[in-house]
């Protein structure tokens, strides 16, 4: 299996660098991309396009004799070696520039990260590996094409999800279709969180308290009919929460009540009815 794993390699890396190259010879914001980067710092203003650039052809050289048959041990031990230069690039972008741009896989803006570093030496370890490698990777891809596949799919994938510049691509969709499926400001009985937080600011309970409050919704949970909404608050120097229950099928604020909880002791310190008697659950009353 080792030998099939250390085959792809200089197909894994050679495809990162192709793409890498791209960025930085094809795409229309290349300059942008260089004069937000670290080499900037490193190289001056002048220097920092030709230099990104130049860095773009080698990536292109090097990424296009891994991928073009045989792979000659020098060929991955360059490709090791650009990629501990590159880590080394980013740790002193991430030290120097804090707010420079990598620059790597996308001319978008996209700070240096711990994500950024893992990439780079994930390409330092494939580099390694591909130096171990006894075939060519044609061969040992045509000769295993399940184990090839798979070692080849889970490491590009690998880089993709280390590649913040990436995020939009994948990550952010991902995030989009799981705020649609799961309706995170809904509760189990499907009323809105926002309506009944709109609900609870107009009642006279929370106007009574509001200036307690040192937080907005820290957690909400249901109870049978009533939805319950706690709030971090200080009350007579104690770190308090102020939970208030708010009735879900009734939108009528006056039956909102709310109790001040001591978060040391568990200790109910005041409790505040609507207007109207309410017929959910009673909080307890403690005197103060």
């Amino acid at each position: 299996m080792i030998d099939v794993i250390a085959a792809v390699q200089p197909l894994v890396v050679g495809v990162v660098l192709i793409w890498s190259a791209r960025v930085k010879l094809a795409s229309p914001h290349a300059a942008a991309a260089a004069n937000r980067s670290a080499l900037v710092r490193l190289l001056g203003q002048h220097r920092a396009l030709p230099a990104y650039r130049l860095l773009g052809g080698v990536e292109l050289t090097l990424g296009a004799l891994l991928l073009l048959p045989p792979v000659l041990r020098a060929e991955a031990l360059a490709a090791t070696g650009l990629a501990v230069a590159f880590l080394g690039y980013l740790a002193y972008a991430r030290r120097a520039a804090p707010t420079s741009s990598c620059g790597c896989l996308s001319a978008r803006a996209t700070p240096v990260s711990g994500r950024s570093l893992a990439r780079a030496g994930l390409l330092a370890v494939a580099g390694g590996l591909a130096l171990l490698a006894t075939g060519g990777w044609p061969t040992a891809v045509a000769g295993h094409p399940v184990a090839g596949g798979a070692v080849l799919v889970v490491e590009l994938a690998a880089v993709v999800a280390l590649s913040p510049e990436l995020d939009q691509v994948w990550l952010l969709p991902l995030r989009r279709l799981r705020a649609r499926l799961t309706h995170p400001l809904r509760g189990g009985s499907g009323v809105p969180l926002l309506a009944t937080v709109q609900q609870l600011q107009l009642s006279d309970a929370y106007r009574r308290v509001a200036p307690l409050l040192r937080s907005d919704v820290r957690e909400h949970w249901d109870e049978g009919d009533w939805r319950f909404v706690g709030h971090a608050a200080r009350y007579q120097g104690r770190l308090v929460t102020a939970v208030f229950a708010v009735p879900l099928a009734d939108r009528e604020p006056d039956r909102v009540r709310v109790a001040v909880v001591d978060d040391a002791t568990g200790q109910t310190l005041l409790n505040l009815t609507g207007a109207r008697p309410a017929s959910g659950p009673r909080l307890s009353i403690a005197p103060v």
